[in-house]
């Protein structure tokens, strides 16, 4: 039977923590939100699977993260989209490095990615009312975090607790693709 799986950039423990406590925080003012209990994250795409599948997507996941170089990624201000989720967002120059490797994991994986994310960010909470996004707004109106990114994530649901559990990390290499060239000797 397939299972449910992200993949997704995790940020340091120690941001995972700050993240935490800020939706603590915010639960503490306006009640229990979608996203309240999931651990920071960055979703690059959802994927069903069975075992059999997912040992290959394993290998797809390794090979991708194997050519990426780590970066520094800087999260810089908070955001909202119109379905009430409210999120930190990365910096201009974080942003601009962080879609292509989201792409190439979306169009390097072999297998269909049921929710593809382009827009990278962190989410807080999802589903607010208008007049809680704007709490949160004026309970968190700056924020400036910054980590280095050395791998992808790969999570399976876990429908019991409804949260995704972490069951593999793939790292950034930073090792440059080998491209077969054909060359004459004469």
């Amino acid at each position: 039977m397939p299972n449910t799986y992200s993949i997704v950039l995790h940020p340091s423990e120690d941001i995972i923590s700050k993240i935490k406590m800020m939706k603590e925080t915010l639960s503490e003012k306006i009640g229990w939100f979608n996203s309240k209990n999931s651990l920071a994250h960055i979703t690059i795409g959802e994927f069903t699977a069975t075992d059999i599948q997912l040992e290959n997507i394993k290998k797809q996941l390794a090979k991708i993260g194997d050519s990426i170089q780590p970066l520094k990624v800087v999260l810089d201000h908070f955001g909202s989209y119109p379905n009430g989720a409210f999120f930190i967002a990365p910096n201009p120059n974080s942003k601009e490095e962080l879609i292509p490797i989201m792409k190439r994991f979306h169009q390097e994986i072999r297998f269909p990615i049921v929710h593809k994310s382009t827009d990278p960010h962190l989410s807080i909470a999802r589903k607010l009312s208008a007049e809680n996004l704007d709490m949160a707004f004026r309970m968190f109106p700056n924020i400036e975090l910054e980590y280095r990114c050395e791998d992808v994530v790969l999570r399976r649901f876990d429908a019991a607790v409804k949260q995704f559990k972490i069951i593999a990390h793939f790292p950034f290499k930073g090792n440059i693709k080998q491209e077969f060239i054909q060359t004459s000797l004469f």
